[in-house]
């Protein structure tokens, strides 16, 4: 059983930054493939970045690719997403989730969710 808590969400203005961090508790945490997702409203939760359960592959979004960075503490039990250059249409309310599987980027397929961090970004 893994419990996930996000945090750093916030107002931001175009072009500025957030880290976003995912702590995690529970002594497997190590083992778990983290994602992150957003959603809009009006619009379905989607796929910005999943990161391997070693830290050793990362995966984005193409609408991230070179402006959002995903790393992990696993002496921490946390999950950070870095995002810079941000932009209005990244407004959304973020969450962590993980799997204790391979990689996916599709929602239904993560088992824990997080409660959401909301992050708005001003134009």
């Amino acid at each position: 059983q893994v419990q996930l808590v996000e945090s750093g969400g916030g107002l931001v203005q175009a072009g500025g930054s957030l880290r976003l961090s995912c702590a995690a508790s529970g002594r497997t945490f190590r083992r778990y493939l983290v994602g992150w997702f957003r959603q809009a409203p009006g619009k379905e939760r989607e796929f910005v970045a999943a990161i391997s359960w070693s830290g050793g592959s990362t995966y984005y979004a193409d609408s991230v690719k070179g402006r959002f960075t995903i790393s992990r503490d696993n002496a921490k039990n946390t999950v950070y997403l870095q995002m810079n250059s941000l932009k209005p249409e990244d407004t959304a309310v973020y969450y962590c989730a993980a799997r204790e599987a391979p990689y996916s980027n599709l929602s239904w397929e993560y088992n824990y969710w997080g409660q959401g961090t909301q992050v708005t970004v001003s134009s």
